[in-house]
């Protein structure tokens, strides 16, 4: 049966290979962005009409947020998908040197965004049959990996990944999920062309993972492919 998605960072990398892979099996998306109408997401409304909505969203603004929200109205939601990040400006940051108005930017997107999108659109989450709010993380914020390096980004991934915990245990009693994903080290524009796979693959794993995933995976830190990573 066709599910909704709601994803942010939808025009771009992983977020727009996430909506073509939904799009292609049937589902409908709800694709979020700060300009949603052009690009590849408006060739895609063209070719699915009706299976996208495009939903004007900036993440970092209250304001945004709840315009969205009064947009949305009382859409049911399926998934919400937390995809929308920053890697923030390389060369910039490190354990001896930081550049904090960087550093802070770089939670505004990673750290409080999510949180934020996830309290507006909790209502359309209780409202769905999936019942899901999944995020996307990184292995670069496991603490168990023993990091160095890339301080503004692994912290922001430490910090979501605690922050959507707390989170989750506090919708665990409405029997919504919260998951964490490492979506693989991806060729994107934030993961460089010498990454690993490709956005199609992280995309089709992540979309089968969180499609087996229900409360018994709730609070989990794993990868695309469903493998668990050290907190």
């Amino acid at each position: 049966m066709p599910q909704t998605w709601m994803i942010t960072g939808a025009n771009r990398g992983i977020g727009l290979a996430l909506t073509i892979e939904l799009l292609r099996r049937g589902d409908h998306v709800v694709a979020a962005a700060r300009n949603p109408w052009g690009g590849a997401l408006a060739e895609l409304a063209a070719e699915h009409t009706g299976a996208l909505t495009p939903l004007e969203l900036d993440v970092t603004s209250d304001e945004s947020v709840a315009a969205a929200k009064a947009a949305l109205g009382k859409k049911p939601l399926d998934v919400l998908l937390n995809n929308a990040g920053v890697l923030g400006a390389r060369g910039e940051e490190s354990a001896l040197k930081m550049d904090f108005a960087m550093w802070r930017e770089v939670f505004e997107v990673n750290v409080y965004a999510p949180l934020r999108v996830a309290q507006a659109f909790l209502p359309n989450v209780e409202a769905g049959k999936g019942r899901k709010v999944a995020t996307i993380s990184s292995r670069m914020g496991s603490i168990g990996a023993n990091p160095s390096g890339s301080l503004a980004y692994r912290s922001s991934k430490t910090a979501v990944n605690m922050t959507m915990v707390v989170f989750g245990n506090a919708v665990r009693e409405r029997n919504i999920a919260s998951l964490l994903f490492h979506p693989g080290w991806v060729r994107t524009d934030m993961g460089g062309g010498g990454a690993d796979i490709a956005p199609q693959e992280s995309a089709a794993g992540l979309i089968a993972t969180i499609d087996a995933s229900g409360m018994a995976d709730t609070n989990s830190f794993r990868n695309w492919t469903g493998e668990a990573i050290a907190w």
